[in-house]
């Protein structure tokens, strides 16, 4: 099976747990996932199966959507609630001190990755490292945070809509808010509300999927690849362009045929292309100085 599940992950499970169990369900093993959560997190898991895997730098790529609840007055080993107490102080603050230093995260900010994440160094990943006791230096990494909304205080907790960038840890962003205010912070909770184009009110969890195989209608449920690229425009190849097509080459404009209104090098910055015989093959790129289509991303059937 080829495409993409936009899989409503539980606490408790890893994103590798995830992946694993779909294996079973589906029956193969070519599958990944787009952007890993904690454990203890939940929410937005869009998963790959076949020759969609190539997708999955591209859906990582995408913005996320977290809902969060961070909890003032401590700090934790983990920056989260799982973790172990570092400190405990009283939270002395005004609910307008605490909402005016959050809008100070908004923009592009510096991020130091937290030691336990899955950020390899050395070929180990970081929580390896700090569950042996090992603290190891991580440079700070630029991301963005679109927009933060409160959506509840309830001192010392805040409730939070978080919209940012790619590699943006939210238990980092609890600790860092906690941290200026000067009592500590940590993320008591967090759910992914979308990831990319996939929102939480569209994911299904692992229990529905073997639901779905069992009755033997998993693939009708699954978003193909072209529906994933369906903003694209689309290019189809006459019979001596299909051989350049089916090779993975570059070709020139006497390898297509314009069918209907003129699509052809309309502006678009991809194009899905399909071989005579209307079967998908592929995403390309049009190259305007050299008048050709230039392969971006394949899905050879």
């Amino acid at each position: 099976m080829n495409g993409i599940i936009n899989i409503y992950k539980e606490r408790g499970f890893t994103s590798h747990d995830v992946v694993a169990k779909l294996r079973g369900i589906c029956h193969q093993k070519k599958i990944g996932h787009t952007g890993t959560l904690d454990p203890d997190a939940e929410g937005v898991l869009p998963v790959c199966l076949g020759n969609a895997t190539s997708l999955c730098d591209m859906i990582t790529a995408d913005g996320k959507e977290y809902e969060a609840v961070l909890l003032l007055g401590i700090t934790t080993d983990t920056q989260d609630v799982s973790g172990t107490i570092l400190e405990k102080k009283d939270v002395n603050l005004s609910e307008a001190d605490v909402l005016l230093c959050i809008k100070e995260f908004i923009g592009d900010i510096e991020q130091i990755p937290p030691m336990y994440s899955a950020l390899k160094v050395n070929g180990k990943k970081l929580y390896e490292l700090a569950r042996e006791g090992k603290t190891v230096e991580r440079r700070p990494r630029r991301i963005t945070i679109h927009s933060i909304d409160i959506k509840d205080v309830d001192m010392p907790r805040i409730t939070m809509r978080i919209s940012c960038s790619k590699g943006t840890y939210i238990r980092t962003l609890c600790n860092d808010i906690g941290e200026r205010l000067g009592c500590g912070g940590t993320m008591e909770s967090l759910v992914r509300t979308r990831s990319g184009e996939y929102r939480i009110e569209d994911a299904v969890r692992l229990g529905c999927v073997q639901e779905w195989a069992d009755r033997g209608e998993l693939e009708k449920h699954i978003l193909t690849v072209e529906e994933y690229f369906a903003d694209c425009e689309s290019v189809h190849m006459n019979e001596h362009g299909d051989k350049l097509l089916h090779n993975g080459n570059v070709f020139g404009e006497t390898a297509a045929e314009e069918r209907g209104p003129s699509t052809l090098r309309s502006g678009s910055l991809n194009y899905r292309v399909y071989d005579s015989s209307d079967v998908f093959y592929g995403v390309y790129t049009y190259d305007e100085k050299r008048r050709i289509y230039k392969p971006f991303k394949m899905f050879i059937p």
